[in-house]
């Protein structure tokens, strides 16, 4: 396998943009990304694109990227289309990546590009909570329904009865493994709070975000509740958006740049049934993609992971091994995921305030890290920073998510 290098990186505003087209947020993100690479359209070799919803909210399905890049005047190339919930976008980059190491094509293009917001939210929230198995949605409405009036039996109705309606569904899974890590461990309200706390901070410095406003902990608790333990400013947002990667051979990358950033390792995988004390899919694709690394969490100066709740960053701590076991509370207590802190996580401000077009996700995180790696993240630069890794997930089948991505980038 050969090396790869991402030689460029682009990407919108995200946000609400009602008189916006696919078509026109991609081109944004593809020019500016073929502008850093310094190349021409015409000399991409193939261009993967990750969307996952288009077909549920703007009715375009089966050739969204071939749609979106002929466009723009990129045709004739191979064009794969990637739609995998949540991790669409980061297994596009998966797939150039394999097209570039294996010799395929010195030259691809990862694209990701959603558009969330209609003016009809429940088609919004509809289609975000299509990424279940839907034969099985009654059942699973009805143990979120279950569980909430067990944790909090004197609140009447159950604000689970929202779900997929007036909110997206997946809160409701969110909130689920919060109070599990709150029964198990003793982690608080206030642990997810200080967590949207560092992330809305880090929105602020970044102009991609989609909302850059800093809020005090105690804002975050009184903030309207979703469904307990979460309060709005604990969850990621919808949005629109699109984020563009240019990946290239290290052959080709010697004509292009003097600051290679070189993706190390670039793992998928899938949900299981776990057996009791089985690892779980971050966990094993996390294992993978260190291994295939060469290197360990120790030595991550910087990651973007998947954030869609605040106790999803907690969770996601212990199982990419930032810390053991039940100790994702503890370390954002100590400030060590702050920029400054020992790893800082989600400098961009994560999915929590940069927000969360689910088809651009992906790729939006590999946008971070590279310029992170290159020192070119403004206000927001981790200081010395060498290595990056990026965790998405995507979707839900039977308790674990249905797509795992991890990525390690290096200079």
């Amino acid at each position: 396998m050969r090396r790869v290098v991402v030689a460029g990186v682009g990407m919108t505003r995200f946000g609400k943009y009602l008189d916006r087209s696919m078509k026109d947020l991609g081109r944004e993100a593809v020019d500016e990304a073929l502008k850093a690479a310094g190349v021409e359209k015409t000399a991409l070799d193939a261009a993967i694109v990750g969307n996952a919803m288009a077909g549920l909210v703007t009715g375009q399905e089966c050739v969204r990227g071939q749609v979106v890049l002929r466009e723009m005047g990129i045709q004739d190339i191979p064009i794969i289309n990637t739609e995998n919930a949540c991790a669409s976008s980061s297994t596009a980059f998966h797939l150039a990546w394999l097209y570039v190491a294996s010799g395929m094509y010195d030259l691809v293009l990862a694209l990701g590009v959603e558009k969330l917001y209609h003016e009809d939210k429940r088609r919004s929230f509809a289609a975000i909570g299509s990424a279940v198995d839907v034969e099985q949605m009654q059942q699973i409405l009805a143990g979120m329904k279950s569980a909430e009036q067990k944790a909090k039996p004197a609140d009447g109705a159950p604000k689970s009865e929202g779900a997929g309606q007036s909110r997206s569904m997946f809160m409701d899974f969110y909130a689920a493994a919060a109070r599990r890590h709150m029964e198990k461990y003793g982690t608080t309200q206030l642990h997810y709070a200080k967590v949207a706390m560092k992330n809305h901070n880090n929105g602020s410095l970044n102009p991609h975000a989609q909302y850059r406003e800093r809020y005090t902990v105690e804002e975050i608790i009184a903030s309207p509740e979703v469904t307990f333990p979460l309060t709005r400013l604990m969850c990621s947002p919808i949005g629109d958006g699109a984020a563009a990667a240019i990946l290239c051979s290290e052959e080709k990358a010697r004509e292009l740049t003097t600051k290679p950033v070189f993706v190390v390792a670039s793992a998928l995988g899938s949900g299981k049934d776990l057996q009791p004390g089985e690892p779980s899919v971050e966990e094993r694709v996390a294992h993978r993609a260190y291994e295939q690394a060469g290197l360990g969490p120790r030595d991550l100066n910087v990651v973007e992971l998947h954030d869609a709740s605040a106790p999803a960053e907690v969770i996601g701590y212990e199982e990419l091994g930032l810390c053991g076991e039940g100790e994702g509370g503890r370390l954002i207590e100590e400030g060590a995921t702050e920029i400054g802190g020992r790893i800082p996580v989600n400098t961009s401000g994560g999915l929590l305030s940069k927000g969360h077009p689910v088809g651009a996700t992906g790729v939006a995180q590999i946008c971070e890290v590279f310029w992170q790696l290159r020192g070119e993240a403004g206000d927001r630069q981790v200081e010395g920073a060498r290595v990056g890794l990026t965790q998405n997930g995507g979707g839900m089948v039977r308790g674990e998510a249905a797509a795992m991505a991890v990525h390690v980038l290096t200079t």
